[in-house]
């Protein structure tokens, strides 16, 4: 099967007899280069090998190995049909087989026997009319590519000047476009509530690149100062967005254009922040353009990361924490999750990206859209639906993380999910998967039957198997458990094939029981949340209702000021400690939860008086950390469990808390007789002796 050389088109000829290719190939005649294969997996292989080089394909139906609708199957799971025509040469002549040829995406059927001018002036024809069309396309896609290239082209150019006066490498403009690209790329896998489409994307993406324009007002002086701005710098500084908003308002022409509003959006807006803090206009949430959102967190991850005159670059992991922690201001919580979901990706993006390809890309990108086939309304929307479905099934079998697949009796073919691809080191599409040598390896020749003949002995109305088998991965043996769905015509009951899932049991229960710890417990400090913490202990009130439950809120006085102060990174920090030093007060059956904000919650079961057990808790939390005094005010509630509930006595409690910090703060009250500042103090010197004599908790 060797490929042409001499620059004449190729005609791929598919046939199992040695005399019908022959035939074909005399009536075609010179002037193509011709390549032959006896059987369907041949031509498949030559069809991978020579691409698009191919200019048609003469195709028999009935052959060993790969019959001829499995070749035409194979093409329509790669597209290769859209590109290479095909004429079917066969001697079936029943019309449920050539509609069936049809509906695959044949162009032309001949019959044999056959017609030396009809053959040559039908292949002529076919070629001839692909070629046009082919030309046609190029035509239009070079004047689109055209274009679209110049107006990158000015993007960048203008873009490009900013970056020089920053005294920046230039590929900041780069990377905050394929960054927003990733991010909003996320988004519309995970909700449709910003309602953004493709083309909505890559306009954003390339309307970033102008997110600093203002800066060409900004004097060198400051733009480029290697220290720290003054307030009067730092104001000029902000200057940028309206200005870079103003430039693009008083463009005279193209005020209605998409990008120039995206444009305008992302110059003015970037520097916004979620809580209403940024600037120059202090919007808050969603009331901020979710192009300039995009732009502002791809913006800061980028200068984090990079290097500039008055600071060194920082590391990945560390630019993340530092935007999660919200040490560079506050960003919508749902693109948080986002980037959390694409950060594995984000250093291998930017660094295969260069100008050239991030513009070819979208260049690209817009070509193939504007002249793909299928312009009529009907069609158009029979397509979105179907790209949006095979999104749906993409985005579900990703976050699963299950080996999915779809197989077919007819032909026998094998399509794995991406996850499984990647999991197993498979290819995407297997042909007769019962007989490959990779997967009888990995799952057993036994296990694969099993699961075959299952199958087949399912009915349409009981179409669901289940099994557990052991399969060897990475030279490891993991236990899978597989759930498959038989397919059946509706007619006549014929078993065309399944689609199921397999699930690594171990790593689906470590995923399971991760879950279940977010589920449980509070990201920022471990401690239990609250939710669970109430179901647990309600549950213990109502089995225990003669034990004795002291409930304890508190929280930490004038936390806000320590933010204000320190920063939200330092507060978290001391929220931390707090969790800590509150577990290591408490004994072992005790439940330590975090409210919310600065918060906390202590329940114990206890048979002895309850104040040395509150006393040893309040002195725990109370002290220095880093430098900073740290008090606490608390509210105490006591009671059996018989005849209280969980909500009754946390109520009680927190209404203790608050009369505490009414009464002076930095202390305790019990709810049952609400103490002062003064009178709390008096009670704590009274019993430090009895506290002093408690045993300390046993470890958790």
């Amino acid at each position: 099967m060797p490929a042409p050389t001499d620059g004449k088109r190729t005609i791929l000829i598919v046939d199992d007899s040695a005399m019908n290719r022959a035939l074909l190939a005399d009536m075609i005649g010179s002037d193509y280069d011709i390549v032959e294969a006896e059987n369907g997996l041949q031509g498949v292989a030559a069809m991978q090998k020579l691409g698009t080089t191919i200019s048609l394909v003469l195709l028999d139906i009935v052959m060993p190995e790969m019959d001829g609708f499995e070749v035409l199957a194979v093409m329509n799971q790669n597209r290769w049909i859209r590109d290479i025509p095909v004429i079917m040469v066969s001697s079936e002549t029943a019309p449920s087989c050539i509609e069936r040829a049809y509906e695959f995406g044949v162009t032309d059927f001949i019959s044999r026997p056959f017609d030396a001018n009809i053959v040559r002036r039908r292949v002529n024809n076919t070629i001839m009319l692909y070629a046009k069309q082919k030309a046609l396309v190029g035509m239009v896609a070079d004047q689109i590519y055209e274009r679209e290239k110049a107006n990158n082209l000015m993007v960048s150019i203008l873009s490009h000047i900013v970056e020089f006066r920053n005294g920046e490498s230039g590929l900041h403009v780069l990377h905050v476009a394929t960054m927003t690209e990733l991010l909003l790329n996320q988004v519309v896998k995970k909700t449709d509530r910003y309602g953004l489409t493709p083309a909505d994307i890559s306009r954003i993406a390339m309307a970033s690149s102008l997110h600093d324009i203002g800066k060409i007002s900004i004097p060198d002086a400051v733009l480029n100062k290697p220290g720290r701005l003054t307030d009067d710098e730092f104001d000029l500084m902000k200057t940028h967005t309206v200005i870079g908003a103003g430039m693009l308002a008083d463009v005279p022409v193209h005020q209605d254009d998409p990008l120039v509003r995206t444009a305008y959006e992302i110059c003015r807006w970037h520097h916004e922040r979620y809580d209403g803090r940024g600037y120059p206009d202090g919007l808050e949430g969603d009331d901020i353009p979710i192009s300039a959102q995009a732009v502002s967190l791809a913006d800061v991850y980028d200068a984090l990361t990079s290097k500039r005159v008055y600071k060194d670059a920082y590391p990945h992991e560390q630019a993340l924490a530092m935007i999660m922690n919200g040490e560079c201001g506050t960003f919508n919580p749902f693109l948080l999750e986002c980037l959390t979901d694409i950060a594995d990706d984000i250093q291998a993006q930017l660094q295969l990206e260069s100008f050239s390809q991030g513009s070819e890309r979208e260049i690209m990108k817009i070509v193939d859209d504007a002249v793909s086939p299928g312009s009529t309304e009907a069609s158009s929307r029979t397509l979105e639906l179907l790209d949006y479905e095979r999104m749906k099934y993409r985005f579900f079998a990703s976050m699963s993380n299950e080996l999915q697949y779809e197989y077919t009796e007819d032909p026998p073919m094998a399509v794995l999910s991406d996850w499984g691809v990647r999991k197993l080191g498979l290819p995407e599409i297997i042909q007769t998967p019962y007989q490959d040598p990779a997967l009888l390896r990995m799952f057993g020749a036994d296990n694969m039957q099993k699961l075959h003949d299952a199958l087949r002995a399912t009915t349409p109305e009981d179409p669901v198997v289940q099994m557990e088998f052991e399969a060897l991965v990475e030279d490891e043996p993991r236990w899978f458990q597989v759930t498959a769905h038989a397919n059946w015509s509706p007619d006549d009951h014929v078993y065309l094939g399944s689609i199921g899932k397999m699930v690594d049991i171990h790593e689906h229960h470590e995923r399971l029981m991760d879950l279940e710890r977010k589920a449980t417990h509070d990201s920022l400090t471990g401690l239990l949340n609250h939710a669970y913490a109430r179901k647990v202990i309600q549950e213990r009130m109502e089995l225990n209702p003669d034990h004795t439950f002291v409930f304890i809120v508190l929280d930490m006085d004038r936390f806000k000021d320590v933010n204000d102060t320190y920063g939200h990174l330092f507060g978290d920090r001391v929220l931390h400690h707090l969790a800590q030093r509150l577990e290591g007060s408490v004994r072992g059956n005790d439940m330590v939860a975090r409210v919310g904000g600065d918060e906390f919650f202590v329940c114990m079961e206890c048979s002895v008086p309850p104040e040395p057990l509150v006393k040893r808790v309040f002195d725990s939390v109370t002290g220095t950390y880093d430098g900073l005094d740290v008090s606490v005010s608390m509210g105490v509630a006591c009671a059996t469990g018989e005849g209280h509930s969980y909500d009754e006595l946390f109520r009680s409690a927190d209404h203790a808390l608050y009369e505490m910090k009414g009464a002076g703060r930095g202390g305790f009250a019990f709810s049952d007789g609400l103490l002062s500042a003064d009178e709390a103090r008096s009670v704590l010197s009274a019993i430090d002796a009895e506290a002093a004599a408690e045993p300390a908790p046993a470890d958790r």
